[in-house]
């Protein structure tokens, strides 16, 4: 089977309409795991994307006057195209992220997934009758926006550039995607590929790699109308605060630090599968990481004991073997988990497990007897940790649960799942989950966070349909009326 992608293909380029140099210079694009260079990406600068969002809209406007069968045909394409290159597309995930193979394939079949559901939207009713006191008929239609601005980060780029690329060209917009510097080949360059190999025009999607420089004149372009920013809370902010002086809409799905409630009648065993999953899976680079353990202070002794154990004899390395854990992104990521951890712990918390680390190898970590205020527990740590604080009432956990500025996902682990939805009902957040750890990801489903997290749902289903269209107002009349002057 021919490669999609090789490493000589786009080295020191970006992606517009086809291969092309970057003003900006070049990157290495380097394996976490090893070190060892796997390309080198072009660096965009102001003036691609000013280039890039031109050419996009040049060609937006005839991708938006294909039928919508033409549109979805490119997507099906796509999404089979990504099941049928599987195996490469693993590959770049695991060596550009330091995923492991498990966490790869699943990044390839949601991938796959988001283009099939995309496929599916094209061909969704474009608007609905409205009722009108007058003799006309009334409608609203769904248009594209136009040029669509996606920026996404380095943990799961495959599938958080694809859950806002599909969408948005199966409505008929063009695209301009930035994706973090350290991951342009999963995170871009290939979507980018495949969808060229599926039909889709020339000039109709863009690839920049680039740093703060190339998303800060993405969000400021004259052509870009809507931005959809998958990041850091912090991040988002900025590019929020960025677009409103330019009047752009903005979709935000930022940060998180999920509770996990185990209350006093859970099943320890499972819950402490399930918590270890949550909180160390991607070595908890995700953004619905089990952040926070709340644990009912009956089973809080034999919960630590059982999930340090657990944590203990969890492999970590090159996550091309057989290992639960891989690398984190890079030193700088490392040092910040290293000293959340080690403030925590200075302010009175037990280390019950890990802490320690070698490279960019970091043990998954247990920290009990935390307080709200330590550092591990307020923040996000965007690594394999677990802070554990125990709890003596259902109101004190509901309390604990709630007392965040971030509001993404939530577990709560009982042996009665209508207890579990009920206290859900009392703890503000986009995504809940009974009788599961918080990470988990589905094309079909809505997803999104509130707070810091985010601004709501804004991928999956009818959601897309919101996000990456405008509604327009339209009536007809049969003759024109008369009017008082």
């Amino acid at each position: 089977m021919t490669a999609v992608l090789d490493p000589g293909t786009f080295a020191g380029s970006v992606y517009s309409g086809g291969w092309i140099p970057a003003h900006g210079g070049i990157a290495p694009i380097v394996a976490p795991a090893t070190g060892a260079e796997l390309g080198t990406t072009g660096v965009a600068d102001a003036d691609d994307v000013a280039e890039a969002c031109s050419a996009a809209a040049t060609a937006q406007r005839d991708w938006a006057a294909a039928s919508f069968a033409d549109r979805a045909a490119v997507l099906r394409r796509a999404g089979a195209l990504i099941e049928e290159h599987a195996e490469e597309l693993r590959g770049w995930v695991v060596r550009e992220t330091g995923a492991i193979t498990g966490l790869a394939a699943f990044a390839v079949g949601v991938a796959a997934q988001e283009c099939y559901e995309a496929a599916a939207l094209a061909s969704r009713p474009p608007g609905e009758i409205l009722p009108t006191t007058e003799q006309r008929l009334s409608l609203l239609r769904r248009v594209p926006v136009g040029v669509v601005g996606v920026i996404s980060p380095f943990n799961v780029p495959l599938i958080l550039s694809t859950r806002s690329v599909a969408p948005a060209l199966a409505l008929g917009n063009a695209v301009v995607l930035k994706p973090d510097l350290r991951t342009p080949v999963s995170g871009g360059f290939a979507i980018a590929q495949l969808l060229a190999q599926a039909g889709l025009p020339d000039g109709v999607l863009h690839v920049l790699p680039g740093g703060a420089e190339a998303g800060g004149a993405l969000v400021e372009d004259p052509y870009v109308r809507l931005v959809s920013f998958t990041g850091s809370s912090q991040t988002g902010r900025a590019v929020a605060e960025l677009a409103a002086r330019h009047l752009k809409r903005v979709h935000l799905e930022l940060g998180g630090n999920s509770a996990l409630i185990v209350l006093d009648d859970a099943d320890i065993d499972r819950a402490v599968s399930a918590a270890a999953w949550g909180s160390y899976l991607h070595q908890g680079q995700i953004c619905m990481t089990t952040g926070r353990h709340l644990v009912h202070e009956e089973v809080a002794d034999s919960y630590v004991e059982a999930l340090a154990a657990h944590a203990q004899a969890l492999p970590v390395g090159d996550p091309t073997g057989e290992v639960a854990l891989g690398p984190l992104i890079d030193a700088t990521q490392r040092d910040k988990v290293h000293e959340l951890v080690t403030s925590t712990v200075d302010a009175g918390a037990r280390l019950a497990a890990g802490g320690t680390y070698e490279d960019l190898f970091y043990r998954p970590t247990v920290l009990d007897r935390v307080r709200t205020d330590m550092p591990a527990y307020a923040n996000e740590v965007f690594g394999p940790v677990a802070p554990i604080v125990r709890f003596r009432s259902v109101e004190e956990a509901v309390r604990l649960a709630a007392d965040s500025t971030y509001g993404l996902a939530l577990s709560i682990l009982t042996a009665d799942a209508m207890r579990g939805l009920a206290l859900a009902e009392q703890i503000p957040t986009g995504i809940v989950h009974i009788n599961d750890q918080t990470v988990n990801d589905e094309a079909v489903a809505p997803f999104g966070g509130v707070l810091d997290s985010g601004t709501g749902a804004r991928f999956g289903g009818s959601a897309n349909l919101d996000a990456f269209t405008e509604s327009r107002w339209i009536t007809l009349r049969g003759q024109i009326p008369e009017y008082p002057f």
